[in-house]
């Protein structure tokens, strides 16, 4: 990891960064993780089936005995099933087919086109504000926020006045650290609902998780975040910087051709929701649940969130490339999506890994008898609520500090926490709501995001001495304070008893 070369005596917290990286480090890839870890589950099950580990279900009085996986029938079992452990993976589909619309819009350049827009076009009076509401929302981009943002607010705060590594820092922590805020379902909410889906029908065969379960609460935290992000920037990032004395550039404007490009896609997007609306709005609309006229439960609107919204990033996507000249052909909407789905291949192997060990937890039955226990326990010493949550965010936190992807971590505790928090009366959108915020405050300082030192490279520009240690000193305060406030906003929201989305109330 590139770092300053000038000797100089390290703090405490240089210190403490450099431990983190190192044992973070020093853990295999996730992919790899996976399959140690279903190797340590088939162990566990043959000793737990050994010693006849069991607990009572608490709902429907029935003993949960754990199985062993390495008998006659589980071997079986493991050899005949992996292809439709893979396959009926809930999250795989949804997010590759996600991936077609979001994809498209990033590799014809309409999310860089769209951002660069917004950037220039805003007053100087509201710019870090807005900066900070392009890189919360920007997260419907995946990765392409993260790359493209930090340079972009770097370059235009300079031409007002300010250092340009408030730019670099201001944009890479809110798009980062606000990860789970946005005012747009996008593939994080699909990709998290897959896991907690899993996670659930350990204890409710039955249950289904839908995208948009989080909804009002990620709209909600966007605004608090903005304001919270944006009082950071003036309380700390603004004074810590100062004044710029090096060379001042500028952005480079938009041209006719992505103009036009905006314009279309622009278009494509209103007919879009129109056509939506049109198909909602009336009492008998064909996305409404047929039997209760409901918009929202068990209504085909929820069911087609995902198709709906690889639609409505595929509309603009394309259309933008028709107008700005990006795509010219058949040849390159093919190409475009090809290529989008190209950069797959690790997530599908992740899946492919990450669905046997899920698969083999299910059936070994240690997933409900850890719950079981877990929440007797936690019941036992009173251990609940509030405190129960904040402890939960942080452990999170804190092991995303270690383990940087998402998928990976969820996919991992979803299988415990969230049975185990149904078995206190938590339901999964709650469960995943506290997941998110413990999963996103400590992005802006982790190592083991790839784009922290893509941010070093672009603060070297400016700072040819900048090390790590000072980046992340600088984006610390955003972790803290993202983290309390953020904690404060889902206690309070648990006290007034507010679901956290549709088919998302805090009990369940």
């Amino acid at each position: 990891m590139a770092r300053d070369n000038k000797k100089e005596k390290k703090t405490f917290f240089d210190r403490m960064l450099d431990s983190i990286e190192y044992a973070g480090n020093k853990l295999p890839d996730p992919i790899v993780l996976f399959f140690m870890l279903c190797g340590i589950i088939l162990a566990a099950s043959f000793i737990a089936g050994l010693f006849k580990v069991s607990a009572t279900h608490p709902v429907t009085g029935e003993t949960v005995v754990a199985n062993n996986l390495l008998d006659g029938a589980g071997i079986v079992d493991i050899l005949t099933k992996m292809v439709t452990n893979f396959s009926e993976f809930p999250p795989l589909g949804m997010v590759l087919v996600m991936m077609i619309g979001v994809g498209l819009a990033e590799q014809s350049g309409f999310f860089d086109t769209l951002m660069k827009r917004s950037v220039i076009a805003t007053p100087k009076k509201i710019i870090i504000p807005s900066i900070i509401l392009i890189a919360i929302v920007g997260n419907v981009a995946a990765d392409a926020t993260q790359v493209v943002l930090p340079p972009i607010a770097a370059t235009v705060l300079m031409a007002f006045g300010f250092h340009p590594m408030v730019g670099l820092i201001v944009a890479y922590a809110s798009t980062t650290g606000a990860f789970s805020a946005n005012l747009m379902i996008g593939m994080t909410d699909t990709l998290a609902a897959g896991f907690t889906e899993s996670g659930a029908q350990t204890v409710d065969p039955n249950y289904q998780a839908n995208p948009a379960m989080n909804y009002y609460f990620i709209a909600v935290s966007t605004f608090f975040l903005l304001a919270v992000s944006t009082w950071v920037t003036y309380k700390f990032t603004i004074p810590r910087f100062g004044s710029y004395t090096g060379e001042i550039e500028t952005v480079t404007t938009v041209t006719s051709e992505e103009s036009r490009g905006l314009k279309w896609a622009g278009i494509s997007v209103a007919v879009f929701l129109v056509a939506v609306l049109a198909m909602i709005l009336p009492e008998n609309g064909i996305l409404r649940n047929p039997e209760t006229g409901s918009i929202i439960e068990g209504s085909p609107l929820m069911n087609g969130i995902v198709p709906l919204l690889t639609i409505f990033f595929l509309l603009p996507g394309l259309f933008y490339g028709l107008g700005a000249g990006t795509v010219k052909s058949s040849k390159d909407f093919g190409e475009m999506t090809g290529k989008a789905m190209s950069t797959m291949g690790p997530y599908i192997v992740l899946v492919f890994a990450s669905a046997q060990f899920l698969a083999y937890f299910s059936a070994s039955n240690l997933g409900p008898i850890i719950a079981i226990k877990g929440a007797d326990f936690l019941e036992s010493v009173g251990f609940t609520g509030i405190p129960l949550f904040i402890v939960f965010i942080l452990f999170v936190s804190l092991i995303n500090i270690l383990i940087g992807s998402a998928s990976a971590k969820w996919a991992i505790l979803a299988p415990i926490f969230v049975p185990m928090f149904m078995f206190l009366d938590y339901h999964p959108a709650f469960t995943q709501a506290l997941y998110r915020i413990g999963d996103s405050i400590s992005n802006p300082i982790t190592p083991m995001l790839p784009y922290l030192v893509l941010l070093l490279s672009f603060a070297k520009k400016y700072d040819k001495n900048m090390g790590l240690g000072t980046l992340i000193s600088a984006l610390f305060p955003y972790t803290i304070f993202f983290g309390i406030f953020w904690i404060i906003l889902i206690v309070v929201w648990y006290l007034l008893g507010i679901p956290v989305g549709p088919e998302g109330p805090i009990h369940l």
